[in-house]
This record gives C-alpha cells, sequence and structure tokens, in this order.
C-alpha cells in the first residue's frame, strides 16, 4: 500500500453531525437478509426489548437496534447493507480536503 497522509477520526464530526442531523425515517434502506429496500419508516419496530428492535416487513430480518441510557446510546445496523440518507438542497455541499 502506498504511503497516504491521512487525517484521525476527529475530523468526521463535521460530517457524520450533519447526517445524523436529518430524519432517518426517510432514509432508504437495503435488507442484509432478503435484499428488499424501502424506507426506515416501514420497519416493524419491537419495543419490548432492552432497547428499540426493526424488523425487514418482507422477512422479518433484524435491520435495527437502538439502545439509549441517560448518557449515551448504541445504534446497531448490521442488517442494512445501506442507509440512503436524503440531505437538505439548501445545506452547501462540503468540499474535498
Amino acid at each position: 500500500m502506498t504511503d497516504m497522509s491521512y487525517l484521525d477520526g476527529n475530523m468526521l464530526d463535521g460530517p457524520l453531525r450533519e447526517l445524523f442531523a436529518v430524519d432517518l425515517s426517510t432514509a432508504t434502506g437495503r435488507c442484509e437478509h432478503c435484499g428488499m429496500i424501502g424506507p426506515m419508516a416501514a420497519l416493524q419496530v419491537y419495543p419490548h426489548a432492552p432497547g428499540l428492535v426493526g424488523r425487514c416487513p418482507n422477512c422479518a430480518g433484524v435491520m435495527l437496534r437502538l439502545v439509549r441510557s441517560p448518557d449515551r446510546a448504541w445504534l446497531d445496523l448490521r442488517g442494512v447493507t445501506y442507509l440512503q440518507v436524503p440531505m437538505p438542497l439548501d445545506q452547501p455541499h462540503p468540499r474535498p480536503l
């Protein structure tokens, strides 16, 4: 591998803060188990576990887990192969470094 300069993970703060500041229920996800693509709002959410469990409406595979405590949250998206998030057009697109 060619030695390429890099920045540490702190530089992701701004871009990730921008991404997670949007309504994720309008995001589109692809189920890792069956391949169905649909809005996250269509997930079947079970609140009876220690957190929230979002299952695919097609195959019932677990796509999302969210556990919250008073001072932190855990988000597990292992059942989603990608998450496409709509971004507001009025926000400037970050330029490459």
